[in-house]
């Protein structure tokens, strides 16, 4: 095709523009996709350059010859005359295949990079394997691994969620998203609380039972500022929006500390803590509370005390000071009734004998313990005491004799 083409130009400088792709991209691509058209062509040459003049859309077939070490030693204009027709239908082909390959690399340059960061969808597709969400120009996987227990993601619902991991496809980006990552948790907040996108106050640890209850330490690099009041905001109003998004999830806030008895202290709230005591060769802290405050210490279900663990990385053996006293007393390794400890009524602690009966309350049960020790102490003492006083008559008896004799 030896004529100029500017039509053909113009088009293709509009589709450059109208899809953020360049000229350059498109006659390079338009290029080789004629060098592959003229090779299906009887009596081509095996070897070929197409050439495209950015300035007149002029298209030449050039074939050439080339030596052992892969030099054109000649080359020659070999193209066909028909070749303006093979040209435009190549040309539709290539540009819309080339445009399709550069959107998706758009799209997966605009979000690889990304994991870390926390987008918005809506629901457009829910199963028992994965929910699709649609971000606007592609689609996110939320697999049920990454789903919380029992949320529901009806369809055309709004919903944010973490990305953990762009890959990327023959058909575009597969962008993974979690909801249950805690990461999802610190993005939340630093949408909600300006002291922290601007590096005020910042998100130290984090712990997270997804759908119950999360647990984050923050700490300000501004003594004016309190960490833990920006992140709850106003009457609570900060730290609200962060559970409304997580659909009732509890968020304790409590303050970071270097020192890791003060942390361990705060990560227990709202338990208090009484003392603490570190083992760093087992990397355990024993934590002693107040009876009465054991039960929410442990937490339901050992939750309060397992995120504490987690955000403090400490492993935390939490005793109470009745089960303290018993252990210096010596009582820790007798046996006792099976039970276990639960909270009546009225909010207090009491052991329940597992065979049934009254229950106990702690002092009941440390002056039950008690006096099982002193009952215990006391059958030993009577023992040694039979022993001796059998003895005694032994003794009477020789004294006897001997009176008898001298008398």
């Amino acid at each position: 095709m030896s004529t100029t083409n500017f039509e053909f130009l113009d088009a293709l400088g509009q589709i450059a523009r109208d899809k953020g792709i360049s000229v350059d991209t498109l006659l390079d691509a338009l290029a080789n996709a004629l060098v592959a058209a003229y090779k299906r062509l009887p009596d081509s040459a095996e070897e070929a350059v197409v050439t495209i003049d950015p300035d007149s859309g002029e298209i030449r077939v050039y074939g050439q010859e080339l030596d052992i070490e892969g030099n054109v030693v000649r080359e020659w204009d070999d193209t066909p005359e028909d070749f303006g027709r093979i040209a435009a239908q190549t040309a539709k082909q290539v540009i819309m295949q080339r445009i399709r390959e550069v959107e998706r690399d758009m799209k997966y340059d605009e979000y690889a990079g990304r994991e870390g960061d926390i987008v918005t969808g809506i629901v457009q597709q829910t199963d028992n394997r994965y929910t699709l969400l649609d971000l606007g120009k592609v689609e996110a996987l939320l697999p049920q691994a990454e789903q919380v227990p029992y949320e529901r993601y009806d369809h055309g619902t709004r919903l944010k969620a973490y990305i953990v991991e762009v890959r990327k496809t023959t058909k575009g980006p597969q962008i993974v998203v979690s909801r249950t990552h805690p990461g999802l948790v610190k993005r939340l907040f630093e949408l909600e609380v300006p002291e922290i996108s601007t590096g005020v106050v910042e998100i130290r640890a984090a712990a997270r039972e997804p759908g119950h209850r999360t647990k984050i330490a923050v700490w300000s690099n501004d003594p004016h500022v309190d960490p833990v009041g920006a992140c709850v905001g106003a009457r609570g109003s900060r730290v609200r929006m962060v559970t409304n998004e997580l659909r009732g999830e509890r968020i304790d806030v409590i303050p970071y500390s270097d020192d890791p008895i003060e942390l361990i202290q705060n990560a227990l709230a709202p338990a208090r803590v009484r003392e603490v005591r570190l083992d760093d060769t087992t990397g355990t802290a024993t934590v002693i509370v107040n009876d009465y405050q054991l039960s929410l210490a442990i937490g339901k279900e050992g939750q309060n005390a397992r995120l504490a663990a987690r955000l403090t990385g400490w492993r935390i053996d939490i005793k109470s000071e009745t089960q303290l006293e018993e252990e210096e007393a010596g009582l820790d390794g007798q046996e006792w009734a099976e039970g276990e400890w639960i909270t009546d009524e009225d909010g207090n602690q009491v052991w329940k004998p597992a065979e049934g009966g009254e229950a106990l309350s702690a002092a009941e049960y440390a002056t039950a313990a008690v006096e099982e020790a002193a009952s215990a102490e006391t059958e030993v003492a009577s023992e040694e005491t039979v022993e001796v006083v059998v003895e005694e008559p032994v003794a009477e008896e020789a004294s006897g004799e001997a009176s008898e004799g001298e008398a």
